[in-house]
C-alpha cells in the first residue's frame, strides 16, 4: 500500500510536470488529502518534504529526457517545470553529483571502460575506485565539519535583537530588522522557524545559548544587535551552533537607510547558505520582494505594525493613522493595505455594529492586487470572508498562505480556529491543533503553553476522545494553574465522564466567584441551570449575561435566544419570549453553518411544528464534523424539544447522528494512530 500511494503521487507529478505552479497544495488536491496530511504521511515514507519529492521527481525526469537528447538543458529545465535553468543546474548538480552538461560525456566514460577487457579494464576500474576514493577522504577532511551541519535538522530561531541606539524610540527600526529576517526565513520550507512570540521571552533573559536552544528544539540560533545613527544603520549578526555553542558566522553590516531592504535580504541569505538549507526559485522571488521604495512610508508602516502587535484596542486605533501614512506615501505598498485591513477587522471582531467591512474589504483587495502571494494579504481577505460568513470563500486564501509561509504558527492556529469556531470539522481542528504543537510548543512561556494545551484538550473532547481531554487539561494546569478558559472548559469535561449537572454547576460557580461579572461564565451557568429546568436561576444568569455582552457592544449569544424564550415563557413574560424567539428564527434562516437545521428543528419543534421539526432533524443528521457536544446535550431532556422527544422518528434520527459521530470518531482514531499521534 506505501509503494502505491508512492507510486500515485509520482504518477501525478509527472502528469503536471512541466507546471512549475504545480506544487505541494495542487498535489494534496489531486490525491484528496490536506496538506498537512500530505506532508506528514510523505515525511514518514520517504524522509523528504513534499517540495523534496516533487523535485526529485522533476529531476529523474530530467534525466531521463538528457540521456535520450530530448533537448538541451535549458529546454528540458523548462519541460520538467523549473523556471529558471540555474537553479535547475544546482539542484541537479546536488542530486546526482555533476551538472546536467555532462549527462553525454558520463555515458560515455561508462561505455569505454564496459568496452575493455581482461585485466586492463580491472585496472582502470581500481584506478577510477583508487581516485575516487582519494578525492572522497580530501573532501571528507576539508568538508568534514560542513558535512555534520548538513546533516543536522535546519531549525533556527532568530532571538530578539538589541536596540544599541541612544535614541530608545528607534527600538522599531531594530524589531523591524528583526521581524522581516524572520519573516525572510519563514518562507523557506526547509527550515523549521521558531516563531516570534516564542521567542520574545528571550529578549531579557540570562540563559546561555545551549540552554535556550534545548527549550526551543533547536539546532541553530541567531544573535543580533543594531543601532541607526543619523541616516546610518550598523547591525551586527551572529548565527550559532546550539551544540557547541560556537559561531559558525558573523557578520558586521553597515549600510545607509535606504539600503535596508537589501540588508535584510542580504543577512537571510547568508543564513540559509551557512545552514545549507535550500532556497527555491518561489521562495526566493518571495524573499527578495522589496515592500517598498518609500523609507518614510516604511518607517510610518513600522511604527504602525508596533502598536498593533500590542494587542490592545486602544493599541489598533494607534495603529491606523501610521498605516494611513505608509499607504499616502506608497499607495502601492501591499504590506501596509494588508495590515490595515487585519488591524479595522480586529476592531470590527465580536461587534454588535460591524463599521468597518468597506474598509476591510477594500485594502484586503488593493492587498492581493498589489502582491497576491503575500501572507498577510490572504490572511486580510480571510478575515473579511469571515467576518462576513461567508466561510468557504475564506478557505482557499488560508490554505494559500500557509503553502507560502510553512513555518507559520499563527496561520496554523488562524486555522484550527476556522476549523472549530467557523467551519466546524473536528478531524481538521485536532490535526492543526496537532501541528501548533509539534511545531514550537517548547518554545513557548508556561502561560503560553498552557493555552497550547488548553486548545489540544478542547480539540480531542470535540472529537470525542474524553481521556486524552482530560490528560491534556491536566498538562494545561500545570503550566498554567489560572488558566481561566482551561478552568471553563474542565466541567464539561467532568460532564461528559459522569453526567452530571449538579457537579458541573458546582465547578463553574466556583469559577464565577473568582471571575465575578464574566458573560462566558454567565453564560454556561445559565445553560446548566436550563437543563436542570431551574427556569429562574437561568433567568437570572442570561439576564446578567445579555447585559454585560449589551454593554460591550458585543453579539455573542445569538444561538442562545431559544432557551431564554423558553425561559421567559416558563416565567409568565411571554411578550419577551416571543421577541427572542423572533430574533432567534431569523438567526437560524441565516445561519450558514451546519447547525442551521438543528436550529430550524429547535424552533418548530417548541412551536408545535412537528412535522416540520423532524424534516429539519433529518437535514442535520445528513451532516457530519459535528463536536462531541452535540451529541453530549442532545442526550439530555431538552425542554425545547419537549413536543417531539417521545416521537419514534425523533428518536431514530438521534440514534444515527449518535452513531455517525462514532463512526467518525473511529476514523479519526484509526488516522491518529497511523501517524503516531495517538
Amino acid at each position: 500500500m506505501e509503494n502505491e500511494f508512492i507510486s500515485r503521487i509520482t504518477a501525478i507529478i509527472e502528469e503536471n510536470i512541466a507546471n512549475e505552479q504545480f506544487g505541494v497544495s495542487e498535489l494534496a488536491r489531486e490525491i484528496g488529502m490536506s496538506r498537512s496530511n500530505l506532508l506528514r504521511k510523505l515525511k514518514k515514507l520517504t524522509k523528504l518534504s513534499v517540495s523534496q519529492f516533487i523535485r526529485q521527481v522533476r529531476l529523474k525526469s530530467a534525466m531521463e529526457m538528457l540521456k535520450e537528447h530530448s533537448g538541451n538543458v535549458s529546454q528540458i529545465s523548462y519541460q520538467v517545470g523549473f523556471s529558471s535553468t540555474s537553479y535547475f543546474i544546482k539542484c541537479f548538480r546536488e542530486h546526482y553529483g555533476y551538472p546536467p552538461g555532462e549527462v553525454g560525456k558520463q555515458k560515455e566514460s561508462e561505455a569505454a571502460i564496459e568496452g575493455r577487457p581482461g585485466k586492463k579494464r580491472i585496472a582502470i576500474i581500481s584506478g577510477v575506485f583508487v581516485l575516487l576514493l582519494l578525492t572522497a577522504l580530501l573532501v571528507f577532511v576539508v568538508n568534514s565539519e560542513k558535512q555534520v551541519h548538513s546533516d543536522q535538522e535546519k531549525s533556527i530561531a532568530v532571538l530578539p535583537f538589541k536596540n544599541e541606539s541612544n535614541d530608545s524610540t528607534n527600538i522599531y527600526i531594530i524589531n523591524g530588522l528583526m521581524e522581516s529576517l524572520l519573516d525572510n526565513l519563514q518562507k523557506i520550507e526547509d527550515l523549521r522557524v521558531i516563531s516570534r512570540t516564542s521567542v520574545e521571552k528571550y529578549r531579557y533573559n540570562q540563559l546561555t545559548i545551549p540552554e535556550i536552544a534545548r527549550e526551543l528544539k533547536v539546532n541553530y540560533l541567531v544573535e543580533g544587535s543594531g543601532q541607526k545613527i543619523g541616516e546610518q544603520i550598523l547591525l551586527n549578526i551572529q548565527l550559532i551552533e546550539a551544540s557547541s555553542d560556537k559561531h559558525l558566522w558573523a557578520e558586521r553590516y553597515k549600510r545607509e537607510a535606504g539600503d535596508i531592504f537589501e540588508l535584510q535580504l542580504e543577512v537571510a541569505r547568508n543564513i540559509a547558505e551557512a545552514i545549507e538549507a535550500i532556497i527555491t526559485p518561489e521562495e526566493a522571488e518571495q524573499i527578495e520582494k522589496v515592500p517598498t521604495d518609500n523609507l518614510e512610508a516604511y518607517d510610518s508602516f513600522l511604527k504602525g505594525r508596533d502598536y498593533l502587535q500590542r494587542g490592545t484596542r486602544e493599541g489598533l486605533l494607534e495603529a491606523i493613522p501610521f498605516f494611513e501614512k505608509a499607504i499616502e506615501l506608497d499607495p502601492e505598498f501591499a504590506l501596509a493595505h494588508a495590515d490595515i485591513a487585519i488591524t479595522y477587522a480586529f476592531l470590527d471582531m465580536f461587534q454588535v455594529e460591524q463599521k468597518y467591512s468597506t474598509q476591510i474589504d477594500f485594502y484586503a483587495d488593493r492587498a492581493l492586487l498589489l502582491d497576491p502571494k503575500l501572507p498577510q494579504s490572504l490572511i486580510a481577505k480571510a478575515t473579511f470572508h469571515n467576518l462576513r460568513q461567508e466561510h468557504e470563500l475564506a478557505l482557499p486564501y488560508l490554505e494559500k498562505a500557509l503553502e507560502y509561509n510553512p513555518n507559520s504558527s499563527l496561520v496554523i492556529n488562524i486555522l484550527a480556529d476556522y476549523y472549530t469556531r467557523f467551519v466546524p470539522d473536528t478531524e481538521k481542528y485536532l490535526e492543526y491543533a496537532l501541528m501548533g504543537i509539534e511545531l514550537d510548543i517548547a518554545s513557548h512561556t508556561s502561560e503560553e503553553a498552557g493555552y497550547i494545551y488548553l486548545h489540544l484538550s478542547n480539540a480531542f473532547m470535540q472529537s470525542g476522545f474524553v481521556s486524552e481531554a482530560e490528560k491534556y487539561i491536566e498538562i494545561s494546569f500545570q503550566y498554567s494553574p489560572d488558566n481561566y478558559y482551561a478552568k471553563l472548559l474542565h466541567p464539561y469535561i467532568v460532564l461528559a465522564r459522569s453526567g452530571d449537572l449538579d457537579q458541573t454547576k458546582e465547578l463553574l460557580m466556583r469559577i464565577m466567584e473568582e471571575n465575578p461579572g464574566n458573560h462566558e461564565i454567565l453564560k454556561e451557568l445559565g445553560v446548566i441551570s436550563y437543563y436542570m429546568h431551574d427556569y429562574q436561576a437561568a433567568y437570572g444568569y442570561y439576564s446578567k449575561m445579555m447585559e454585560l455582552a449589551k454593554a460591550d457592544g458585543m453579539n455573542l449569544y445569538q444561538g442562545e435566544k431559544a432557551k431564554i424564550g423558553l425561559i421567559l415563557s416558563e416565567l409568565g413574560l411571554e411578550e419577551e419570549s416571543r421577541q427572542y424567539f423572533g430574533e432567534y428564527l431569523e438567526f437560524a434562516e441565516n445561519d450558514q453553518s451546519i447547525y442551521r437545521d438543528l436550529s430550524l428543528a429547535v424552533y418548530h419543534s417548541y412551536m408545535g411544528d412537528a412535522k416540520r421539526a423532524i424534516e429539519h432533524m433529518k437535514l442535520f443528521s445528513e451532516q457530519e464534523k459535528y463536536p462531541y457536544w452535540y451529541i453530549l446535550f442532545l442526550g439530555m431532556d431538552d425542554p425545547l424539544f419537549e413536543n417531539v422527544s417521545e416521537l419514534p422518528e425523533f428518536q431514530k434520527i438521534l440514534g444515527e447522528i449518535e452513531l455517525k459521530f462514532w463512526k467518525y470518531h473511529k476514523k479519526i482514531k484509526d488516522s491518529l494512530k497511523e501517524k503516531n499521534l495517538l
